[in-house]
């Protein structure tokens, strides 16, 4: 199984692009039953099911029963993931509730096929240097405060900023990745950065900054992270669609078997905060598993009316067009039980 960064995925697709443009001025093209390859793309470092799928080789034993190749693609943020799962760039995405929304609002033809994860606990930071004068959510106004715009992040400080009369346009906002808004924060060149609170702990552990808001506090804000596949490719390859979900049911399993195991490929590859990870799944539970419940579609209505208010979205979803269980019950159901 391959892994590669998107800036270099989109180079060797645009030169894929004209090699099939070639082959088809000069040789008739049949239909094949089965793709080439599979390219499963995830928000950068990935997803934790994804990760151990990297670790492990998960979806390339599977395919390779097919000759089929997987790729594994990681994206600086969720909305260039969905972009290509819409453009047929890629066949999967994991991503965050507010990338996968939004293109679904688009019209664009995507499914929502299962759940990335659904992690009750946890969330994102508003941090800011030790010393920092900023108290209170209140201290942000007109401050400069860094964060991924369109993510989940941006969702959770919206809602934080809401909870005491302000929105985002009241701080100077600068979307930056953590790699820019870590050492920007520690020179004092912003005044404050939303991250994962995974991600941001270690800032906080080693006492360069502090927790001057945590989300975590209302887990009425927490919204599952999903699974989307092309629409056409799921028209064409349903039974690899459901093989795809199976597999990463058995991954959802075999994480909860291994916890230290599992938290130790998930550390090493995030670069997160131990401590913070261990708080995240405190239970022993990683809550994986993709089944679409009914309460998790409606965390997701309800984040998606969140979203157009704050003017995050543009469009509406048809949820009986987006969202299709069919997939992920069909894979459960030939899942065998793990011993």
């Amino acid at each position: 199984m391959s892994s590669i960064p998107f800036d270099t995925f989109r180079r060797l697709l645009l030169k894929g692009t004209i090699a099939v443009a070639v082959g088809l001025a000069g040789i008739p093209a049949f239909a094949q039953d089965k793709p080439e390859v599979i390219r499963i793309g995830s928000t950068a470092p990935g997803h934790l099911k994804f990760i151990l799928a990297q670790q492990d080789g998960w979806w390339d034993k599977e395919f390779a029963k097919d000759g089929i190749k997987v790729e594994l693609v990681t994206f600086n943020g969720g909305s260039e993931a969905t972009t290509a799962l819409a453009t047929g760039a890629i066949e999967f995405a994991y991503t965050g509730n507010n990338p996968a929304l939004r293109v679904a609002a688009s019209g664009a033809d995507v499914k929502l096929i299962g759940l990335s994860s659904y992690v009750r606990a946890g969330g994102s930071y508003i941090v800011v240097k030790t010393d920092s004068p900023l108290k209170t959510l209140q201290d942000l106004k007109g401050k400069k405060v860094a964060y991924l715009t369109g993510t989940v992040r941006h969702s959770n400080f919206s809602k934080a900023l809401g909870s005491v009369g302000l929105t985002t346009n009241d701080v100077e906002s600068l979307n930056l990745p953590f790699e820019a808004s870590g050492p920007a924060l520690l020179r004092g060149d912003i005044d404050a950065i939303v991250e994962t609170d995974s991600t941001v702990a270690k800032l906080v552990d080693t006492g360069e900054a502090r927790i001057l808001f945590d989300t975590s506090t209302h887990p009425e804000w927490n919204v599952p992270n999903v699974i989307s596949v092309n629409g056409a490719f799921a028209a064409k390859y349903p039974d690899l669609v459901k093989r795809l979900l199976k597999v990463d049911i058995e991954i959802s399993r075999w994480a909860d078997a291994h916890p230290d195991q599992t938290i130790k490929t998930f550390v090493d590859a995030t670069k997160s905060s131990e401590k913070s990870v261990r708080k995240t799944y405190a239970d022993g539970v990683f809550h994986q598993d993709p089944k679409l419940t009914d309460d998790a579609i409606a965390a997701l209505k309800d984040e998606e009316k969140f979203m157009a208010g704050a003017g995050l979205l543009k469009g509406s979803i048809d949820y009986g067009k987006w969202v299709d269980k069919s997939f992920v019950d069909n894979a459960a159901a030939e899942v065998a039980t793990v011993q």
